[in-house]
């Protein structure tokens, strides 16, 4: 936990947003993967660890902004939990770390609810991303499961996200940690990885090094030979000689903020000079969206930048043709570039996307309606502000799905090579992807140096062998 005045301090700038009424937060509880005693591993809400800093299955919190009272509701250790998993830490005294005196057990929260409901005041709670948290608010309000997100509080949505959205000095520290971490998953990678060996093989030793540092994976590890698939969780491929690797994987440390890069290398010592140019392709798009990030500028627009750079880069190579700025404008591009350019980052990988993108990701001035197919992926186009911490991360990748899909339509023919795309039907995927804050001036690159250029990458591969 940070220290106590932190979330102190949280709690009392969320009070002066969100004027009136209750604000319900319900945490996580443990989830069975096969039988009630086997779970998943425990992870807490994002938001009621901002506020509240707990990590303990089974607690809901209550922020009554009429009467000024916070308010923890859970239980403590019965003698049974404490003969299987030992004494720990009583809820009192982890409430006392979060500033937080009155407790009360956790059959209790539907009293207070049912009092501030006869007394006709609103209660705010956020959209629940789980099964059991729609089921405890039905049971606890009277919402229909299916309803929850449509009756979920926009006040405090908004509330919630103005405030994380702009991360503390504490945060960064916290975020640079994890980041580092996911730099030394990227290089373990990139200097054991060699053909003969099985993908899972790799993903085992990327998921030692999140472990060994005392957290975990921020999301399952993406590492395959079939970097053309997005997010490509199938790791039973044995890696071959002349194959591109991709591995996009990161880290979330044991206070809950994450690391969230991309490196893209080849099975052997050198990329063939077919893969350096499609290579130097995307590293050009990442240089010219990075270059991009400031305060004012709009996320929308960077991911368009990618989107022209790999258009022009591609149609150097042959497989692109026609009026580049006509080409991106009618989407040719997302034959190569079928997703956004990045995406806030945090507490949550995809930070605060429960509460919804178009809270997070857009504004009031700038919605997202559209769901065109590479843009509808966009998770973030809004202005940047001075404390976003956000993924760029463009790619290339060459399906051969949507090769046959598009060229049974003929479409856009008038700027797709097809006939030159057939040569590069098994060429496979190459993402690059790099994390950034942003500054009063421009953007701060995250964590310690990983390998990027072509060179820097055979160099390490040289390593493996």
């Amino acid at each position: 936990m940070f220290n106590k005045e932190i979330y102190v301090k949280r709690r009392e700038k969320l009070k002066a947003t969100v004027q009136s009424g209750v604000l319900l937060f319900l945490g996580n509880d443990e989830s069975p993967m096969n039988y009630k005693d086997n779970t998943y591993h425990f992870r807490q809400d994002s938001t009621f660890l901002y506020y509240f800093g707990i990590s303990t299955p089974g607690l809901a919190a209550l922020i009554d902004l009429d009467e000024n009272t916070e308010l923890i509701f859970g239980d403590e250790m019965t003698v049974d939990d404490i003969v299987w998993m030992g004494r720990l830490e009583t809820l009192a005294e982890k409430a006392s770390k979060t500033g937080i005196s009155r407790i009360y057990p956790s059959n209790k929260l539907a009293e207070f609810l049912q009092k501030a409901q006869l007394s006709k005041r609103t209660i705010h709670f956020l959209p629940p991303y789980r099964a059991e948290n729609k089921l405890r608010l039905f049971h606890l309000l009277g919402i229909d499961i299916s309803q929850t997100k449509e009756l979920a509080s926009v006040e405090f949505i908004k509330a919630v996200v103005a405030q994380r959205s702009i991360k503390s000095s504490e945060e960064v520290e916290e975020i640079e940690k994890a980041v580092d971490i996911s730099v030394g998953m990227q290089k373990l990678a990139m200097h054991i990885s060699k053909p003969g060996m099985a993908e899972y093989e790799i993903a085992a030793a990327i998921h030692q090094i999140a472990l060994g540092c005392g957290g975990n994976l921020a999301y399952p590890i993406i590492f395959t030979r079939h970097g053309e698939i997005l997010h490509n969780h199938n790791q039973n491929n044995i890696i071959k000689e002349g194959d591109l690797i991709l591995n996009d994987s990161g880290a979330e440390t044991a206070m809950g903020y994450c690391g969230d890069l991309t490196r893209t290398f080849p099975a052997g010592k050198r990329f063939t000079e077919r893969q350096k140019d499609v290579y130097n392709i995307v590293l050009n798009a990442l240089s010219k969206a990075s270059s991009m990030l400031k305060p004012g500028t709009r996320f929308i627009d960077v991911h368009f930048t990618a989107c022209k750079a790999l258009s022009e880069g591609l149609k150097d190579i042959g497989l692109m043709k026609g009026n580049i700025e006509d080409a991106v404008a009618a989407g040719a591009h997302t034959q190569f570039f079928q997703c956004g350019t990045g995406h806030m980052m945090g507490m949550d990988v995809h930070d605060m996307e429960d509460l919804g993108e178009q809270y997070v990701g857009y504004n009031d001035v700038l919605k997202k309606e559209t769901q065109l197919f590479g843009l509808k992926s966009l998770r973030l186009g809004k202005e940047l502000e001075q404390g976003f911490v956000l993924t760029v991360e463009p790619g290339v990748y060459i399906n051969p799905f949507l090769i046959d899909l598009w060229k049974g339509e003929n479409k856009l023919a008038e700027f797709i090579n097809y006939d030159k795309l057939e040569e590069y039907r098994y060429f496979g995927g190459i993402r690059i992807e790099d994390n950034f804050m942003i500054t009063a001036d421009g953007a701060q690159l995250l964590g310690n140096p990983l390998e990027k250029t072509v060179e820097e990458v055979e160099a390490a591969r040289e390593g493996a062998f």
